[in-house]
């Protein structure tokens, strides 16, 4: 500074300002005195612009700082972007530049047993048209439009399809012919955007009816199902198995996307491919399943259903409803299905196009997408025998060789309340007479069984509240099988316990949850609230024909991978075991082999009538069962049999729900599926590579002899 403001001139812009507000001051000092106080205006505070001096230096100054910080600030954000940001960077523009989309992968074969295609995939080719293209050139739409002999509204809806991602180009046009696909490639000036891919649908060559429910059906797949699935590369475009084989297997037959690398500019227009990784085709699945004896198996069923049907029961005079149905084959030994049939059902080549809503709503009304094998919940009846025989052997609580009188009738002992609630009725009505074990189960005894129901209800200190129940457990009667096919049904055996479940549940379906001595009886034969699934019954008929090992039913044999590696061998796996020594189940299997090959056995007649072999040539033990709804309603009708009953290779199950007795209804299905077994026999196991995987050129028409019977057995 060049001196005090004294010092500069008084007309100066500082002595204008500063001086003022320093007189101002009542501190300021002037030596050691305090001056006094002067009046100032608005003339002391305000100078006139020709008063002040320029000072533009000042101005340059003000001015060349700001641009310097801003320059600073654009230095900053530079070395920020370039080098500390660098890596972030360099993706974000790949990003906005670079976009990924999967190529939909060809989804894996499914065969039978024998390396027969049951599911396989047909190409066909799609005409698709770039989004973009379309806008660039609005032209296109109506040429295609043309040439498709389609709208052009229907195109445009099709481009508008959030569906489809904006990335890749968008289906117009399904199946072409070959001549509009090279008319589009002899034209490209008219058809900017438009091209011809080869998509795969799936196809079934032994008919879409065969073995639907065990195959199951894909069907576009759905966000949920998408988020479900984060990793395994789906998009909007791809299909998703939604039941059956499809559906418990879709990891294996999805196969894996490929990407393909497109870039784009600013305006999100594709400018070009910069890479492309192929897909990989879906593994194979390998059934246990014979497909042969899988159309036999539909077909004897479907035809059987529909003959019980068109005639009325001579007892009761109605016409059985046979509102569903369920049967099925497996090998003993090892828990392989090899067939296994549901009725109603439906056509896997309705959901090849998609499923018209008509359609998917009748077959819902029908109840066609329960899949009854593994979801039909049945009354067992008299197969429920197996069990009751099986606990007393093994706690000898009675002998199988002790004589009972069945006069038709079984009466409570000491029961004190009223004739109707003490006495039960044989469904022989005259009764069987004088029998043994193995005459109660030939001839379906329901008093001999009574009184099984009693005398272990009435000993509950010695043999424990549910020796029974404790039995059908070991047998797999009330949990689920593990087969390896999805929505499996568990079914359960009335007790005490699960009367009073059921009450708390539900308590106008099932008002009484107090249990007696009736209920004992009742549960003992098969009866009261005890359900079962078909799968359920078959497998524990086939642990009792196979000495007692329970195993898993398995549909899979093996997965396969498109080079014909097996990369998964599916074993046996053992369940549970039932302890059956000779001495416990040699009088049963006699009872069993009875209720076939004795004249009064309950479905000898039937076998009689529809089995194509001797029981010397190929010898079947099993057990019909009849189970009683209410007097309005026909019974629930089952029969269960393995064989050869010396050597066990087979179970068969067969139940109708109200279809009548046992041995009308569901033991001609039976009869006719071993008379197949018989002749056929069952082929050896094929893991040949996928190479060798052969579509069947003919196909077997199965002719069912079955038709309606008027012969009435108890069981």
């Amino acid at each position: 500074m060049k001196g005090s403001w004294r010092d500069r001139p008084t007309g100066s812009w500082y002595h204008r300002l500063w001086r003022p507000w320093t007189s101002l001051n009542p501190f300021r000092r002037r030596g050691s005195a305090i001056h006094e106080r002067k009046t100032v205006g608005i003339k002391d505070l305000v100078a006139s612009p020709n008063e002040v001096r320029a000072h533009p230096e000042r101005r340059y100054v003000i001015i060349g700082t700001f641009f310097l910080l801003l320059l600073g600030l654009l230095v900053y954000r530079l070395f920020s972007l370039q080098v500390l940001q660098y890596h972030s960077s360099i993706a974000a523009v790949d990003s906005n530049s670079l976009h990924t989309t999967e190529i939909p992968p060809t989804r894996g074969l499914i065969t039978d047993r024998t390396g027969h295609i049951m599911v396989g995939n047909l190409t066909s080719e799609v005409i698709e048209l770039s989004r973009q293209s379309a806008a660039a050139d609005p032209s296109v739409v109506g040429s295609l439009a043309l040439l498709t002999h389609q709208s052009v509204a229907t195109i445009q809806a099709d481009l508008n399809n959030v569906q489809y991602s904006p990335y890749e180009p968008t289906p117009v046009y399904q199946d072409a012919p070959q001549s509009m696909i090279e008319f589009i490639r002899l034209h490209p000036g008219e058809f900017p955007g438009v091209t011809a891919v080869q998509v795969s649908t799936r196809t079934y060559p032994y008919g879409g009816a065969t073995g639907a429910q065990i195959l199951g059906y894909v069907t576009p797949i759905t966000g949920a199902e998408i988020s479900a699935n984060p990793n395994a590369g789906y998009t909007t475009s791809s299909v998703y198995g939604q039941a059956g084989i499809e559906n418990f297997y879709e990891n294996y037959l999805r196969g894996v996307p490929g990407q393909r690398t497109v870039e784009v500019n600013a305006y999100g227009n594709i400018i070009g491919s910069t890479e492309t990784v192929a897909p990989r085709t879906g593994d194979t699945v390998v059934l246990n399943i014979d497909a042969s004896l899988q159309k036999a198996l539909d077909t004897y069923l479907s035809n059987d259903i529909k003959l019980v049907r068109s005639a009325p029961d001579p007892t009761t005079g109605i016409v059985p409803a046979a509102v569903n149905g369920a049967a099925l084959v497996m090998d003993v030994r090892t828990g392989a299905v090899l067939a296994m049939s549901s009725y109603p059902s439906y056509n896997l080549n309705d959901f090849t196009n998609g499923l018209s809503q008509s359609t998917f709503n009748t077959l819902e009304k029908e109840g066609a997408f329960y899949n009854y094998p593994l979801q039909g919940l049945y009354t067992p009846g008299s197969t429920f025998k197996l069990i009751t025989a099986t606990t007393m052997m093994q706690t000898g609580i009675y002998s199988p060789y002790t004589i009972f009188s069945d006069t038709g009738t079984y009466t409570v002992p000491g029961c004190v309340g009223s004739p109707a609630g003490c006495t039960f009725h044989d469904d022989l009505g005259q009764g069987a007479g004088q029998i043994d074990l193995q005459g109660a189960l030939t001839v379906s005894s329901d008093a001999y069984f009574y009184n099984l129901g009693y005398l272990f209800w009435s000993q509950q200190g010695r043999y424990g509240e549910t020796p029974i129940q404790n039995v059908a457990h070991q047998y797999g009667l009330d949990q689920l099988t593990n087969i390896d096919l999805p929505g499996e049904f568990a079914g359960r055996v009335d007790s005490p316990v699960v009367r009073l479940q059921l009450h708390q549940a539900n308590p106008t379906a099932f008002p009484n949850y107090h249990w007696y001595t009736g209920d004992n009886l009742e549960m003992a034969f098969g009866q009261g609230a005890t359900v079962v699934t078909p799968l359920e019954l078959a497998d524990a008929y086939a642990t009792f024909a196979n000495g007692g090992t329970r195993y898993a039913p398995q549909v899979a044999a093996a997965i396969v991978s498109p080079s014909g590696k097996v990369v998964v061998r599916y074993q046996p796996r053992v369940l549970g075991h039932v302890s059956l020594p000779p001495a416990v189940r040699n009088p049963i299997l006699a009872g069993l082999e009875g209720v076939v090959q004795n004249p009064s056995g309950t479905a000898y007649g039937t076998f009689q009538r529809y089995a194509t072999f001797s029981e010397s040539q190929f010898p079947v033990a099993g057990k019909t069962g009849t189970a009683s709804l209410n007097k309005s309603l026909e019974p629930n009708s089952l029969f269960v049999g393995f064989a050869p009953a010396n050597n066990p290779q087979y179970v068969v199950a067969c139940v109708i729900a109200q279809g009548g007795y046992g041995s009308a209804a569901s033991a001609p299905v039976v009869a006719e599926a071993f008379s197949w077994l018989y002749q056929h026999g069952v082929p050896a196991l094929n893991l040949a590579p996928r190479s060798q995987f052969v579509t069947p050129t003919t196909t077997t028409t199965v002719k069912s002899s079955t038709t309606t019977t008027t012969q009435k057995h108890a069981g």
